[in-house]
């Protein structure tokens, strides 16, 4: 069976993705070179390129990856309502622990933030204030994966949110 060129990216990306993540688990990025990557991941150099400028774009595009399939889930869900939308979507980043685990040991967990930051879009061309409340709720979120992850991610959604609340109370 012959591939589009579309189901060919996804494939190459999902070896790159899955071959660094192995990869980082046993040495730095910055030991890692590319030709040792497309090795592991059984993918040409040319398949890299053409995918990514460099090793960190490989993890920033799943990041990214996963937040979108988090956000369409979450979206499409006629149970999601804004009091579990965090419970959500810690429960999806507890669902990809491997992942998350994987870039915080390896000193990555800069490309969450990164994520997080882009996805609530701060950008220079918005008004000052609107950028301030943003990079507030930005990097508050990012704190508290911050810190959960950290610590094992060992609280579910609903979890986290009880000992939010029960803080507050």
């Amino acid at each position: 069976m012959s591939m589009n060129n579309e189901q060919k990216n996804t494939y190459v990306k999902r070896q790159m993705t899955a071959a660094l993540l192995r990869l980082l688990k046993e040495k730095n990025l910055a030991d890692i070179s590319v030709s040792e990557l497309t090795s592991a991941a059984k993918v040409g150099r040319v398949s890299f390129y053409r995918n990514y400028r460099n090793k960190e774009d490989v993890l920033k595009s799943e990041s990214d990856r996963l937040v979108k399939e988090w956000g369409e889930l979450y979206e499409s869900n006629p149970e999601s309502q804004p009091e579990t939308l965090f419970p959500s979507l810690f429960d999806f980043y507890r669902a990809h622990k491997d992942f998350y685990l994987t870039l915080y040991n390896a000193g990555m967990s800069s490309v969450i933030m990164e994520t997080i930051v882009k996805t609530i879009q701060i950008t220079p061309e918005i008004p000052n204030l609107e950028a301030y409340m943003k990079s507030f709720w930005a990097y508050g979120i990012y704190g508290w994966m911050f810190e959960w992850i950290k610590r094992g991610m060992k609280e579910d959604g609903a979890e986290r949110l009880s000992l939010f609340l029960s803080h507050n109370q």
